[in-house]
């Protein structure tokens, strides 16, 4: 019996590893292609922009399955919208779809916007560590009734995703509410215990063998150039700070006389503009800004700093209320909304910069006022040379031109000393010799 044993395992040991062989050489051979989305940044413009056309080109006859590996602390409410969409459509599209499966990487999260993402897909698995959620929807400057209307919203469209992915048991659809209502995330070992997703998976590859897709070539999608621009004009406290900071190199110009300051302004300005315009930023926020540069241009008539800080101070605070709907991940260091530690500290550094140049106008400005620009006073404080002895009255050239002058103490000074004006009493200036002339 032994030897019939070891023999059977002789012959039917090379035969599995044909038909393993056989398996993986026919889905090589197939055409398609397992894709890969690299989703390691917020839900924004860029991310969504390129899901959607890493989507768009799949169909069943090409793509035998599209993984999205997650690490996200979530982000705008519009574009998780733009995303689940092109999901859905993903699945639903030919005679059977493809599949699109989330796999949270181990130590990642699938927070807020994009556990919304997650539960849009077929299958939901994670790695060690991981967690998914919380999940609810942060209408910035909005009323009650405006958050109430879109936090139902969002409890709705989570439990019927939930549902139909077959993560419908009692528990989970719980644990859908909780996420949304009450902001509660769940680690990857009290996800699958609830129902939230399907498993667990130690690794990528784990999750790849164990949907038997290993034996298929691997497409892998990553942010572009394109992408990265996109993500960076959609944060919409950048976009404030630019138009803030646009403002202010503009004003500084008009003081310091330099033209790169103004094209730096303008720039900064125009790509401000245009990221608002991406987001579609809250009106409040927009007219919080406009009212800061106003205050900001009222320096000119002021002239003792405290306007232009002033001014900053305003637009900063309609750069942090400029930020859309959003899908919080709550107040933690993952928070994706516009109240987070870095804006802060930037807000503050900013607001220190515009003091140091609100001091720098002000030495300006008195500068101005201590020199006259016009008529023969604007001569006070330029240098000269006598052309005849001042004794104490005289001839002295200032700048090519010849004017009667007479010495400051009534002394006498030489022809050909060099002399500084130092005032001017009707077509007369009044000289003094300079240290050091002879």
């Amino acid at each position: 019996m032994v030897k019939i044993a070891i023999l059977a395992m002789v012959l039917l040991v090379p035969l599995m590893l044909l038909a393993v062989a056989g398996n993986s050489s026919a889905q090589a051979s197939s055409g398609k292609s397992v894709v890969l989305i690299n989703l390691n940044e917020e839900i924004d413009p860029g991310s969504a922009a390129m899901i959607q056309s890493s989507l768009s080109s799949v169909n069943p006859s090409n793509t035998a399955a599209v993984i999205i590996v997650m690490n996200t602390p979530g982000g705008l409410l519009s574009d998780m919208l733009t995303i689940v969409n092109a999901i859905n459509h993903t699945e639903g599209q030919g005679q059977a779809g493809v599949p699109v499966y989330t796999y949270v990487t181990p130590n990642g999260m699938a927070a807020s916007a994009g556990s919304y993402i997650a539960e849009a897909c077929d299958k939901i698995y994670m790695g060690p560590g991981s967690f998914i959620g919380p999940s609810t929807p942060i209408v910035v400057g909005g009323t009650s009734l405006e958050q109430n209307h879109t936090q139902g919203a969002m409890v709705a469209l989570m439990i019927s995703m939930v549902q139909a992915h077959g993560r419908s048991n009692t528990t989970a659809v719980a644990a859908a509410k909780n996420m949304v209502n009450n902001n509660v995330a769940y680690s990857s070992i009290n996800a699958t215990r609830v129902g939230l997703v399907n498993g667990m998976s130690a690794n990528l590859n784990d999750f790849i063998a164990l949907e038997n897709l290993s034996g298929y070539p691997q497409s892998q999608i990553s942010p572009s150039p394109y992408d990265n621009f996109l993500s960076l004009l959609s944060n919409s406290f950048i976009d404030g700070l630019l138009i803030t900071i646009g403002t202010l190199a503009i004003i500084l110009d008009l003081y310091h006389g330099s033209v790169v300051l103004s094209v730096i302004g303008i720039a900064a300005i125009a790509l401000g503009a245009i990221g608002l315009e991406i987001v579609g930023a809250q009106l409040i926020g927009v007219f919080f800004i406009i009212a800061g540069g106003i205050v900001m241009a009222m320096e000119f008539k002021t002239g003792h700093g405290v306007a232009l800080v002033s001014g900053i101070i305003l637009a900063l605070i309609g750069a942090f209320l400029l930020s859309p709907e959003y899908i919080s991940s709550g107040t933690t260091q993952n928070s994706v909304g516009p109240f987070t530690t870095d804006n802060i500290v930037i807000a503050v550094i900013v607001v220190f910069i515009s003091i140091f140049i609100a001091f720098y106008i002000v030495q300006i400005l008195k500068g101005f006022k201590r020199r006259k620009f016009t008529g023969i006073e604007s001569l006070v404080g330029s240098m000269g040379v006598t052309t005849s002895n001042l004794n104490p009255k005289g001839w002295v050239r200032i700048e090519g031109q010849i004017w009667q002058a007479k010495t400051e103490d009534g002394s006498q000074i030489k022809a050909g000393e060099k002399v500084e004006i130092v005032d001017s009493h009707g077509l007369v200036l009044t000289v003094r010799k300079l240290n050091g002339s002879k």
